[in-house]
């Protein structure tokens, strides 16, 4: 399979694909948004207080 045929696959699958996809509603973005909004929130809650427990453990003092 040359390089030519994948383009050509890889163009045929991609309007494919566009031909599926819709534009979401605005209801339906702005459950996504706050969906993506709190998990983005959560991860760093996460990080940073993962940070601070190892910075305790390795200094024993908080970095505050």
């Amino acid at each position: 399979m040359g390089i030519l045929d994948k383009l050509q696959r890889f163009m045929s699958d991609s309007r494919h694909v566009l031909s599926m996809s819709y534009r979401p509603s605005a209801d339906e973005f702005n459950k996504s948004a706050k969906v993506i909004i709190v998990g983005i929130l959560l991860v760093g809650t996460l990080g940073f207080v993962i940070s601070l427990i190892i910075s305790l453990i390795m200094s024993g003092t908080l970095p505050i």
